[in-house]
């Protein structure tokens, strides 16, 4: 084999986080890696991110692709890939990107200087409800579409997006995403864990390939798996575990941050209220919807109620440790009365 297909989403930011990954493959493999770019539902339907309905629609067609043959590995976000593992593939986890969320304002304020009642874009239910908590008079609307897309809502778009509501005071992003397009500059403000807990595996990279590669091409996969670095390996799984034993979708208002030093490994999660989210106020998938239309805002109810955050610490030699790390934690968050969010 002389070339590899690498499947990848067509958006900018996939697009540039595959190229880097396929230059890193080519590399350590002496392989070319060429670009294949396959369409997504998550690229096809235009409603509210949180009311997709379920986990894998930036996923499951590049997978389909994989296991058919039609591409030789694939990129993901780590944070889209489903938390249960699938039959017939493997995946490799690169180091990871800086995890934290980035808020991207319009006159460069931090969190804690926006304005009173300042329009605040999100489309994730997990960054809306710790915003409402960290600031209850914000207004939160739910947005989508690309990074510039975005960052055109707060009038910090290189993109001529005439047609794109410039009506936001601040929005707010992956760090990782804005760094890997160069846009590290627009951001205002890295928001701490200690307020803003990421998704689970964010920042992180998934190289997926299918088992048989192990038979047909061994020393490809054995370039390919130099890249995997263990302690970011470890620290998903956590994070991950969390996510799954809770039974809560990629959408749901969970936050979870694993580091690892040496053998320890701390994990911090959250579950928060979902009243803290815009969910119940958004349209439901539809492959056309007016991207430009007024915003609904909403606001934090008087009755939310508080989040619930742990902290737990567990020596880590294998990504089974890892794993039982998130789910003790998990476990002690549904004690602690996480279930009551997760239900309702």
């Amino acid at each position: 084999m002389t070339s590899l297909r690498l499947g990848t989403r067509a958006s900018a930011l996939a697009t540039a986080q595959s190229r880097a990954t396929a230059a890193l493959i080519a590399q350590a493999t002496g392989v070319t890696v060429d670009l294949t770019h396959i369409r997504t539902d998550g690229d096809v339907l235009t409603g509210s991110l949180a009311t997709m309905g379920g986990a894998g629609v930036f996923v499951t067609a590049i997978r389909q692709a994989l296991l058919a043959g039609d591409i030789d590995i694939a990129v993901h976000s780590l944070k889209d890939l489903p938390t249960t593992p699938h039959e017939g593939t493997t995946i490799i986890v690169p180091e990871r990107e800086n995890p934290q969320d980035a808020l991207c304002s319009r006159h460069g304020e931090s969190l804690a200087h926006l304005p009173h009642g300042a329009l605040v874009g999100t489309g994730s239910p997990r960054r809306a409800a710790q915003l409402l908590v960290a600031r209850p008079d914000l207004r939160i609307v739910d947005i989508r579409g690309n990074v510039d897309t975005r960052l055109a809502r707060v009038g910090l778009s290189t993109a001529d997006k005439p047609h794109i509501r410039n009506d936001l005071d601040a929005v707010v992003l992956a760090a990782a995403g804005l760094r890997r397009l160069g846009r590290a500059h627009v951001i205002s403000e890295l928001l701490p864990p200690t307020s803003m807990l990421p998704a689970p595996g964010q920042g992180a990279l998934a190289i997926e390939v299918r088992h048989d590669m192990a038979d047909h091409h061994p020393s490809i996969l054995a370039g390919i798996r130099t890249l995997h670095h263990q302690p970011t390996a470890y620290a998903v799984a956590a994070e991950r575990a969390v996510l799954r034993h809770l039974e809560a979708g990629c959408a749901a208002p969970v936050g979870a941050l694993a580091t690892m030093h040496n053998t320890t490994l701390t994990l911090t999660a959250t579950a928060l209220d979902p009243r803290l989210t815009p969910t119940a106020h958004t349209p439901t998938p539809s492959t056309t919807t007016d991207i430009n239309a007024a915003p609904t805002p909403m606001t934090a109810p008087a009755d939310a109620r508080p989040p619930i955050r742990l902290t737990h610490t567990h020596t880590v030699t294998s990504e089974n440790d890892a794993t039982e790390a998130g789910i003790t934690l998990a476990t002690t968050l549904l004690t602690h009365g996480a279930a009551e969010f997760l239900r309702d």
